[in-house]
């Protein structure tokens, strides 16, 4: 008997220029005017006009709300998609996502999140996507994503040192720095007990990586701040404000 054969893989993505990796990850969001802002500046560093941008919102369990909420704010700006998990994804995922200008990450639990993307081979869909320029970002759960660990609240209200990240960025981070009164307590508790050390972020405040270095903080409040975070210790970090347009 014939073995069956397997079906030719699609067509490979239509080539695109090379630019530098790069990630943003914020801290969070804020107030609708404020993630706006942040959220422009994620779309500017695609260079083009109208770029193509798509929302994963594994970590929120696919919240209907915040997909509507996306398109509403970013329809007359960029072209828009996201990508579902459920009941499975989409067929042509990789080519989906290696055509796009830029890829936003939802905040909630991140260790679903992750353990979903893994069983799907999407961490490794991601990985390409940013070697080849494809400008990564999100908050809180898309914050933490993108480093070697993070501290989260994925398996209950307590916060916890989680090792499992994607490891695009050294070290560990903290999003909510100023937003959960529990947070910057417990990530300095960690990391002087021998958690990686990293950095965190206050909410508003993004990071801007370029490779798998800081370029800059920038937010858009002017008390918003991210912070180096070692045994002995935390140093604040000077951010750039965002001006409105």
């Amino acid at each position: 008997l014939r073995r069956a054969q397997r079906p030719l893989p699609g067509p490979a993505p239509a080539p695109r220029l090379m630019a530098e990796p790069q990630i943003v990850a914020l801290g969070g969001l804020g107030e609708d005017d404020e993630a706006g802002r942040v959220i422009e500046f994620v779309l500017g560093l695609t260079g083009k006009e109208r770029p193509r941008v798509c929302l994963v919102p594994t970590a929120s369990a696919e919240e209907p709300e915040f997909i509507v909420r996306f398109y509403a704010g970013l329809s007359g700006r960029a072209d828009c998609s996201h990508l579902s998990f459920f009941p499975w994804p989409r067929e042509n995922l990789r080519e989906h996502v290696l055509s796009q200008d830029a890829v936003f990450v939802s905040g909630g639990n991140t260790a679903n999140m992750l353990a979903i993307w893994r069983v799907h081979g999407f961490d490794r869909i991601l990985r390409e996507a940013w070697e080849q320029g494809t400008v990564l970002a999100g908050s809180s759960a898309g914050m933490i994503c993108w480093f070697e660990a993070g501290v989260t609240d994925s398996f209950g209200p307590q916060l916890e040192g989680m090792r499992d990240g994607l490891g695009f960025l050294r070290g560990s981070a903290c999003p909510h720095y100023d937003g959960e009164e529990r947070r910057r307590p417990v990530y300095q508790e960690l990391v002087a007990n021998g958690f990686p050390a990293g950095i965190a972020a206050d909410d508003t405040a993004a990071l801007h990586y370029v490779g798998t270095e800081l370029k800059e903080v920038v937010t858009v409040r002017d008390a918003a701040r991210a912070y180096r975070v070692q045994p002995d210790g935390e140093t604040p970090i000077e951010p750039r404000i965002l001006e409105k347009e």
